[in-house]
């Protein structure tokens, strides 16, 4: 079912729909078919093809008319919450690993910790050889977080890659109340052992993991690469296959990975600045689910309004 939505302006406050904004467009369901329906909540990121300037950030947005689509079928939408009516939860995971020049970046990632909507949540933590390091748990002080960031110390090669980091960290979130939630993986997206060959970290099953445990939990996943004590001097191919991990984790819990050439970044703020703009343009998304049977669900998200760019998870697994 096509849902009529109004002018949305990239304000907060003003970016709210709650589920009686619906009530008038989509009949209620009877008792019947309450027991065929149950609720899911995805994390969106809606905001136009062009980059905004920073000047631009008031500007009006058409958004039209807004889709969602489960399996191939229409579904009914009941809210989409923004940055007031929910505080975002972030948890930002550092690759212990990382070669020595990630340092540089360290008090750019601070700042964008400390200009963080008021509010916010944040965790910090250091993945070593799969293993989460809790620096600062989930609370709204964000100076504290920012302090919490800390040099790395050494480039000692882990013996695993980083993803059994992120499925604990995902843990956490289940404290925390449902609304808009996001993972910064920061990290080469390796995932093997030092001498490995470059072809059989071609799957990961703690990757495979992590994505189906982000979209249970509505957890977006965003990602920059930097290359790690295994990477920094190894092959192509093997820093091409961190990279493709980290795009296909990103890509199927609706984020995005932050990825330029396979040398370590001269500048993180790029990225960071892009990384803003797309969580100031997150939205939780509840609608109702027709489908009950367990298993995998596609996901889409669209508007009718070209302009328009929505990233939002591929599916999740329903069980």
């Amino acid at each position: 079912m096509l849902v009529g939505m109004k002018i949305f302006r990239f304000i907060p406050a003003l970016f709210l729909l709650t589920a009686a904004t619906f009530s008038g467009l989509a009949q209620k369901p009877n008792e019947r078919d309450r027991q065929r329906v149950r609720t899911v909540t995805i994390p969106v990121s809606i905001f136009t093809k062009r980059e905004l300037r920073e000047d631009q950030t008031q500007e009006f947005l058409q958004a039209d008319r807004l889709l969602v689509r489960e399996d191939g079928e229409e579904q009914t939408i009941l809210s989409i919450r923004s940055v007031v009516n929910s505080p975002l939860s972030l948890a930002v995971l550092i690759q212990e690993d990382l070669s020595s020049e990630f340092n540089l970046h360290l008090q750019d990632l601070r700042k964008f910790i400390r200009a963080l909507p008021k509010g916010s949540r944040v965790m910090v933590a250091y993945v070593r050889g799969g293993t989460l390091q809790i620096r600062h748990r989930f609370n709204d002080d964000l100076e504290k977080a920012a302090a919490s960031i800390r040099i790395l110390g050494g480039s000692a090669i882990a013996a695993n890659g980083p993803y059994e980091g992120v499925l604990d960290a995902l843990r956490y979130f289940d404290a925390l109340p449902a609304g808009r939630r996001a993972i910064l993986l920061l990290s080469d997206g390796f995932e093997g052992a030092p001498g490995s060959s470059p072809l059989s970290a071609l799957r990961s099953v703690e990757l495979d993991r992590a994505i189906v445990q982000a979209q249970r939990r509505s957890v977006a996943v965003y990602s920059i690469f930097s290359p790690g004590a295994l990477t920094v001097r190894a092959s192509s191919t093997m820093i091409l296959n961190g990279q493709s991990f980290l795009e296909r984790l990103s890509d199927d819990t609706g984020g995005r990975a932050f990825i330029r050439g396979t040398d370590a970044p001269v500048s993180i703020i790029p990225y960071l600045k892009d990384l803003s703009l797309l969580l100031g343009r997150q939205f939780a998304l509840t609608y109702l689910s027709t489908h009950m049977k367990k298993g995998y669900h596609k996901v889409e998200v669209l508007s009718t309004n070209p302009e328009v760019k929505i990233e939002h998870p591929k599916g999740y697994f329903y069980r």
